[in-house]
């Protein structure tokens, strides 16, 4: 079937789906949770449309797919218009998942309406997590600089039956007649990871297929844990691939029998899920930018660390999503909970790695798995470039473990205040989106408030 071969233009795209033998095309989005939304069409019907039309409510969902009063009495119109999803043609590839010829691309979307309480006019760009990095990247481009990000996404294998007191059981290797039972804790493990290898082959070619850069995967600290480390990329190809990737493993786990988990915590007792990324910036001479012409380190790179901890209280509302997310920062096994930083110091929330002056680069250790990348790119990215333009100075490097900086929030509620009151990040995200992500959090806080199960009953197959 080939490798992902990129497109530029409709033109384009229409030769390589007839070239392909394609049968059906699936048009995405993803929502503020970064649930992966949309439809499949015949491909005759996608290409006399090249796109797709869809409610805009679709920005407005909680991840149980709940429409939260609020956002309907203030903000999205009771019409319920639709947003005209437009395909970034870039991002149009095979589906590696399905029996009939397949292909999928990612859309932005695109819609003007008035508020349903009459007093705003929205455009939908300005509520996509998508469409917010990309102008987050346009800032930064304005600015004189790219960047380059790779993350190193962890997740767990669970078996689908809950064992005796309900919780979660590990998931059992696959490659042999004999299951493969990790009893007790295998870090770094070769063996352990090598007997989900039936399940890793299949994800790896996948991620071939859909040019997602995934260069490894071992056993991490906790007992069913595994990470993945990706090549780095430009930024926004990246969250495209971290959003695809969570898809295709959680299906692919699906087939093998058991499943893939982003949830923050999924148990108590041992460390959580991550997402880290690794920064770093280049001028418009292709020069490390956060490295000065004598290979020391320029101030940009301090700034940059300043804005990422002056907005860091507000940021937790979306580097941790949900009221399960502060499970991970309550016991945080190795997962920061202060906005600390230092050199090669895995206890701190902003990492400098040890490297040459060329390679220099800074890894943000605060999101969970169950962040959405598009958002957590943004406000990264964003936050940092502020940093930056304003010179803010950080706090002290931390030294012998003694937190600097004061704790994060200990709860979404907290998370989602201070996310409304932090300047930078309404900066980088607008009044608008934040006003639209507050509403959609604090209602599903209500929606958790209900279900003692709701953690695992909806977070363990979407986060």
């Amino acid at each position: 079937m080939g490798l992902k071969v990129p497109v530029s233009s409709a033109a384009e795209a229409i030769g390589w789906l007839q070239a392909q033998g394609i049968r059906r095309v699936e048009v995405v989005f993803a929502d503020l949770t970064s649930v992966a939304r949309g439809k499949t069409m015949d491909v005759a019907s996608f290409i006399q449309a090249l796109g797709a039309r869809l409610p805009t409510l679709l920005l407005g969902l909680t991840v149980t797919g709940g429409e939260p009063p609020d956002v309907f009495k203030c903000l999205f119109p009771p019409s319920f218009p639709d947003m005209a999803l437009q395909p970034d043609w870039r991002t149009l590839v095979r589906c590696p998942l399905s029996r009939v010829p397949t292909a999928t691309v990612i859309c932005d979307a695109q819609a003007r309406f008035v508020a349903a309480d009459g007093h705003a006019e929205y455009e939908v760009a300005d509520l996509s997590p998508r469409q917010l990095l990309q102008r987050t990247l346009t800032r930064l481009h304005a600015a004189g600089y790219q960047a380059l990000v790779a993350p190193e996404l962890e997740f767990f294998l669970v078996h689908p039956q809950r064992d005796a007191q309900g919780g979660l059981q590990v998931a059992h290797g696959m490659s042999g007649a004999v299951p493969h039972i990790e009893s007790s804790h295998d870090l770094f493990s070769a063996e352990t990871a090598q007997s989900f290898a039936p399940l890793f082959d299949e994800l790896w070619a996948a991620c071939a297929l859909q040019g997602v850069p995934i260069s490894g995967y071992g056993h991490e600290a906790s007992i069913g844990q595994y990470e993945v480390n990706f090549q780095p990329a430009e930024p926004l190809a990246q969250a495209d691939a971290v959003f695809r990737f969570k898809r295709l493993v959680r299906e692919i786990a699906r087939r093998h029998g058991c499943l893939a988990t982003f949830m923050a915590k999924p148990y108590l007792h041992e460390p959580g899920t991550g997402m880290h990324w690794h920064v770093s910036l280049s001028d418009s001479e292709g020069r490390n930018a956060f490295s000065d012409a004598d290979g020391q380190a320029h101030p940009r790179l301090a700034h940059f660390i300043g804005g990422w901890q002056a907005s860091a209280q507000g940021a937790m509302a979306v580097l941790a999503p949900y009221a399960h997310s502060y499970l991970r920062i309550a016991r945080p096994d190795a997962s920061p909970a202060n906005a600390d930083w230092g050199h090669d110091d895995r206890s701190v929330a902003f990492r400098i790695p040890a490297s040459n002056a060329a390679n220099r680069r800074v890894e943000h250790r605060l999101p969970g798995g169950d962040a959405n990348p598009y958002l957590t790119l943004a406000l990264m990215l964003g936050t940092g470039l502020m940093g930056m333009r304003e010179q803010i100075s950080p706090s002290a490097e931390r030294v012998l473990g003694a937190a600097v900086t004061p704790p994060l929030p200990r709860d979404l509620e907290q998370a989602l205040s201070a996310l409304e009151s932090c300047p930078l990040a309404g900066e980088v995200l607008g009044a608008g989106f934040v006003n639209l992500y507050a509403m959609v959090k604090r209602h599903e806080l209500t929606e958790q408030a209900a279900d003692a199960d709701f953690a695992v009953k909806h977070l363990l197959s979407r986060s």
